[in-house]
């Protein structure tokens, strides 16, 4: 259902977007952020132009005959006609003080000691303004340089332009009438006058990246809530940002003309989206119906395996049990055999030797019973191979992993690295070590925990260890835990997963020892030899 769903609004917004984007490159963004490119290189080349002629005074003549006001204003004059835009021209020497001005105003002897761009002057050797009035109430820039002497002193020559070029350049731009352009400054100075934003040296309302290389387009809504799409270059030196907004009214034409064509896909879509739906619920609604059936057949047959399991627990104790009094009766009904059949004088002796084979002839009966029963059970004969102990506990533990995430038990394992490998029956130790495992979880709570501990104990011997922090046992339980059909778990414990262990581990020629205290945990510690032996008995 969820894929159904996403494929066709996805779909539609991959669609959107990529339209979306094509629309703006194609008709608005990528001309837009030529122009702007174009326009500040314009802007950039009329400075640095401007900067470079100032720099190419203060080189060409020395501070003497800068000094003089007659060269001074003749080198303005030139600058002036063959230029333009030279508002003054004036010489500052190292104290700070305008010692010679070719200009219309009365700045001959002006200190500027105390002012902000000397100082940047004489640390970067050139400076351009900001926009700014001053004396002469009206818009214009400041350009200086600094020279040295030979004797060390330095001498600055400033000269300042008006910002009629910057108005020039921008009305080079042929902007349809909609659309605003201006230079700012990096904090929010309109160097220009903007047509909705602002006048020249005014805060500008619009908020514009400042200090963003290379050229930018974003869109925005203004503060007349005018969705706008903002071009923007900035200026390395000084430091403006040419600014184009350009509003969204008429713009993409496209792209309310493909609005109208998602909408019929998205109802369409929707559409198929509701018919696919209630299919798909109705088949879910089936495929739960018949994967519960089949979780009733599967929990069915996992109790009667249950059952049959516990039968065969059942069927391996009562084995053990009748084999050793079936034992005695047949050696006794042996050597009664034996008497009687050596005997010379005795007057029913055909009758007791019939008697005595029929009692034999029904103890091997027994016998047979017994080792099918124990066949069905488990098998009696040890299978040597050789082992990883390590690896066959990771085996037993994956019967049991399910369970200890369900109920969030951390099982922790400490194997010994250089456990060396035993032979041993592979089948025997796994119902070993799962019948421990298994009363372990049975005995944690919830997020209990429990420890497996692999290690070598002599040269002949490895040894298991498992360490749970449940319920623990008193000491009266721990004397009778080996013994069959005693059991702690009422109402569905058999009493022979421990006796079973216990002779398995004997038969192996281990030995298996307990430690438990109540409310603080059970440790089972199994003892292996490196070569099982099979032991003689039941």
């Amino acid at each position: 259902m969820l894929f159904v769903t996403i494929v066709p609004l996805t779909s539609m917004a991959v669609i959107n977007y990529y339209e979306y984007r094509k629309a703006l490159k194609r008709e608005i963004v990528e001309p837009l952020k030529m122009l702007v490119s174009k326009t500040r290189h314009s802007f950039s080349l009329f400075l640095e132009e401007r900067l470079s002629t100032v720099r190419f005074v203060a080189s060409a003549y020395s501070f003497d005959q800068l000094s003089d006001e007659k060269t001074l204003n003749r080198i303005f004059r030139v600058l002036k006609k063959e230029f333009g835009g030279f508002v003054d021209l004036g010489l500052i020497d190292q104290s700070g003080t305008q010692i010679s001005y070719a200009g219309p105003y009365e700045l001959l002897g002006k200190s500027y000691l105390q002012q902000a761009w000397l100082h940047e002057v004489m640390v970067r050797g050139v400076y351009i303004s900001d926009v700014f009035l001053g004396y002469r109430k009206f818009p214009h820039v400041a350009l200086a340089v600094q020279r040295f002497s030979e004797d060390g002193s330095f001498w600055v020559l400033r000269a300042t332009i008006d910002t009629e070029r910057f108005d020039n350049l921008i009305a080079s731009m042929g902007l349809d009438p909609e659309t605003d352009a201006f230079l700012v400054n990096d904090k929010g100075v309109l160097q220009t006058s903007s047509k909705y934003y602002g006048k020249v040296l005014e805060r500008c309302a619009l908020a514009v990246p400042v200090g963003i290389y290379g050229t930018f387009v974003k869109q925005e809504v203004d503060p007349g809530g005018q969705e706008v799409l903002i071009a923007g270059s900035h200026l390395r030196h000084p430091a403006y940002t040419l600014v184009v907004v350009k509003r969204s009214s008429g713009l993409l034409k496209s792209w309310y003309t493909l609005k109208s064509e998602m909408f019929l896909i998205f109802v369409g879509g929707v559409a198929a989206i509701m018919v696919l739906v209630l299919r798909l619920t109705a088949s879910m609604v089936k495929r739960m119906r018949d994967a519960d059936e089949r979780r009733e057949i599967a929990l069915r047959e996992l109790e009667h395996s249950n059952k049959l399991s516990s039968i065969g627990r059942l069927a391996a104790g009562v084995a053990h049990e009748v084999n050793n009094p079936m034992a005695i009766i047949n050696e006794k009904a042996g050597l009664m055999k034996d008497i009687v059949q050596y005997s010379t004088e005795f007057e029913q002796k055909e009758k007791f030797l019939e008697l005595l084979s029929s009692i034999i002839s029904s103890v091997q009966r027994c016998k047979t019973v017994t080792h099918r029963l124990l066949g069905f059970a488990r098998r009696m004969d040890v299978q040597l191979e050789e082992l990883d102990l390590n690896g066959l506990l990771q085996e037993v533990l994956g019967f049991l992993a399910r369970e200890a995430s369900y109920r969030n038990i951390n099982v922790s394992l400490h194997f010994a690295s250089d456990l060396p490998r035993i032979f041993s029956d592979r089948g025997q130790l796994q119902q070993v070590f799962l019948n421990i495992l298994t009363n372990a979880m049975a005995a944690v709570d919830d997020g209990g925990e429990i420890v497996i501990t692999t290690w070598e104990e002599d040269i002949d011997t490895v040894a298991v260890s498992i360490m749970d922090n449940g319920c623990g046992m008193s000491g009266e339980t721990m004397r009778h835990i080996f013994e069959p059909f005693f059991t702690t778990k009422r109402g569905y414990g058999t009493g022979l997963g421990l006796p079973i262990t216990y002779g398995i581990v004997k038969k192996l020629g281990g030995d298996i020892k307990v430690q438990s205290k109540e409310s603080e945990g059970t440790t089972f510690t199994v003892y292996l030899p490196k070569k099982a032996q099979q032991q003689v008995g039941g």
